[in-house]
């Protein structure tokens, strides 16, 4: 429990043994809020769809099942925030793309990785294939590892899907930082496909087909419509927000976008990273990025090289973004609400993915109670919160199991 915690609960228990009849303050309000919400935290089953701990590892290892130095996560911080299921992203670099073999080789290796945390610690974490399984093992204690690709670079052809079901994939975001072979990206003005690729189009019926969720984050808005066009279960977008609050930032969803995710029964899991909250974080943020970018490029350095990562993080010391704040998060969780109700909301963190430009007050995984008592002084209801931080993204998973069983059937 954090000091914060221990004085919010302390200030209601103290309140309640003094017998006070006078209107509580606001202090009083907000302590109350703020125990609740912890309380909420160790009740819910939180799901966060994205949560970048694999490739942070692969750069500098760690032990999560103990208290960590560095990143967003680890197991003291996801129980004290009350995380129940991060989805790991088994991130594939888009410059694996271009050698033959290796973006499939890296994929196996992350997930290896992942594997290795559950072995490591097996009655602190465990791998989950299904909604049920998370259930399973929430009600046991157990921290749930499932498992998302982030870029499906390595889906060389159809029977890759089917291997990485197996491996324990249930999402994949069609593309990165640039085109492939399934998809244009967001980030990339080179529109080949203007849209999903023909073999894009098959990937998502086979997803369909085995039960793997299509994630939409990072696609080009001609590729989400496509999407739309084509898929038989909902989707989702792992770790996108709204374009509402970032004016033609085409990595987050317009709102046409996030109807049209809604009305097929998906749903929008809220990034945190405050480029995507803000419209000052995501032009500084944003154009600090494509300078590294830009440099890298010019110079023929690597990103994820060792000369590549030192120049990015000292640009990025002498050019500070301004942060969001946890009140900002709720104001796109707000945003979807009004355009599609609260069925079609999630949180998709972006944890040890996006820097250190997280929000005040959700700084790390511990922090999702913060967020819960921002909501509850907005006016949600539990049940409505219990949707929102992973009952909406389990029923959409559910949802694509039923239908990948419909099709498997009718097959």
């Amino acid at each position: 429990m954090t000091c914060k915690t221990r004085i919010a609960l302390y200030l209601v228990l103290s309140a309640s043994a003094s017998g006070c009849t006078q209107p509580a303050s606001d202090a009083d309000r907000e302590a109350e809020r703020a125990a609740h919400a912890v309380n909420l935290a160790n009740n819910f089953i939180i799901v966060d769809t994205h949560i970048d701990v694999p490739y942070r590892l692969n750069e500098k290892w760690e032990n999560v099942s103990v208290a960590t130095e560095e990143g967003d996560f680890d197991y003291p911080r996801a129980v004290e925030g009350g995380l129940n299921a991060p989805f790991m992203s088994i991130y594939i670099p888009a410059r694996l793309q271009e050698i033959d073999g290796a973006a499939v080789a890296f994929a196996d290796s992350m997930i290896d990785m992942v594997e290795g945390i559950v072995e490591n610690a097996p009655e602190k974490f465990a791998i989950a294939r299904s909604p049920a399984e998370v259930r399973t093992n929430a009600g046991a204690g157990i921290i749930s590892l499932p498992m998302g690709m982030e870029n499906g670079a390595p889906i060389e052809d159809l029977k890759k899907l089917s291997h990485f079901y197996d491996r324990g994939i249930r999402y994949i975001t069609l593309t990165h930082g640039k085109v492939n072979q399934i998809s244009d990206s967001s980030y990339d003005t080179t529109r080949t496909w203007n849209g999903l690729s023909p073999f894009g189009e098959e990937v998502v019926a086979e997803m369909n087909r085995l039960g793997i969720m299509v994630d939409i984050s990072h696609v080009s808005d001609s590729a989400f419509y496509d999407v739309m066009r084509i898929t038989r279960a909902p989707a989702i977008a792992s770790h996108s927000s709204a374009r509402h609050f970032t004016p033609d930032f085409e990595r987050n969803m317009s709102d046409d976008m996030i109807r049209e995710l809604g009305a097929g029964g998906g749903v929008i899991q809220i990034n945190f990273g405050s480029s995507f909250l803000i419209e000052s974080a995501n032009k500084t943020g944003f154009g600090n990025w494509m300078a590294v970018r830009r440099y890298l490029e010019e110079n023929e350095i690597e990103s994820d090289s060792k000369e590549g990562i030192e120049y990015r993080e000292k640009y990025f010391e002498e050019h500070p973004s301004p942060f969001a704040d946890v009140s900002d998060v709720a104001d796109h969780i707000d945003h979807v609400v009004e355009l599609i109700g609260i069925d079609h909301v999630g949180i998709g963190s972006d944890y040890d993915g996006v820097g250190d430009s997280l929000p005040t007050g959700l700084k790390d995984v511990a922090g999702y109670p913060n967020l819960i008592a921002e909501l509850l002084k907005r006016g949600y209801s539990d049940a409505d919160l219990e949707k929102c931080f992973g009952g909406n993204l389990l029923r959409v998973w559910e949802r694509v199991d039923a239908v990948a069983a419909q099709l498997k059937v009718a097959k």
